[in-house]
């Protein structure tokens, strides 16, 4: 069962999701269609490719797993702990997201692997860092487990026992931030291309700053 959760947490879970839906849909509709954040696609096409004995298809999806996977590494030594903590270091991770997915833009632009690798990492070090919330398992970047307890939650109500609402309403919320950055990025890819990354990257740096400047304030009030 979920405690309380604060609103701000409720309105960051959903923001996150929705620029992991946007990074998420640039990737597919970039110049390989490589998903960023759909790790189980993923490590099926690297399986076909291992089976098929495409060295480069072999490294290139390895790369974007192994990327995701950096990514997280990343987190866990920044962040240090999945439990929601408001004096872990949350605003240097969102930076660093930012670094990575404004560097894949012209990587992209210029057709190079790395800008999908960059933006793998990125998408691991945000899904890493808000792993947790108040005992809630909280993935932004991918569905599957949100979709499972929905379907989950909506059996037992079908039942007749009584689900965990907060829960139920926390993979909604992920699923619509998800599917509603996947059409804000579908349309911004259509007028700016890979360039549509650049709205994460500069959102991921104003909720740095802004976590930063909310950590100073906390500091001088309790220091008086």
């Amino acid at each position: 069962m979920i405690s309380k959760l604060p609103r701000w947490v409720w309105l960051g879970g959903w923001l996150l999701a929705f620029l992991a839906g946007v990074i998420n849909v640039v990737g597919l509709l970039g110049f390989e269609h490589q998903a960023v954040t759909h790790l189980t696609g993923t490590t099926s096409m690297l399986a076909s490719a291992v089976a098929e004995g495409s060295r480069a298809d072999i490294w290139h999806f390895a790369c974007v797993l192994g990327s995701f996977v950096i990514g997280c590494v990343i987190s866990g030594v920044i962040v240090q702990d999945g439990a929601l903590r408001l004096d872990r270091p949350y605003g240097f991770a969102l930076l660093l997201e930012s670094a990575l997915l404004g560097i894949s833009v012209p990587l992209m632009d210029h057709q190079l692997a790395w800008g999908h690798y960059a933006a793998s990492c990125a998408c691991g070090l945000q899904n890493a860092m808000v792993t947790t919330f108040s005992g809630a398992v909280v993935r932004t970047c991918h569905l599957s487990g949100m979709f499972t307890d929905l379907g989950m939650f909506l059996g037992h109500a079908m039942r007749g026992l009584k689900p965990d609402w907060r829960r139920l309403a926390l993979c909604v919320m992920v699923i619509s931030g998800f599917f509603t950055g996947g059409v804000a990025g579908a349309l911004g890819f259509q007028q700016i291309g890979h360039k549509t990354l650049f709205v994460p990257a500069v959102v991921t740096a104003v909720m740095a700053l802004g976590f930063k400047l909310w950590q100073f304030a906390q500091r001088r009030r309790l220091a008086r």
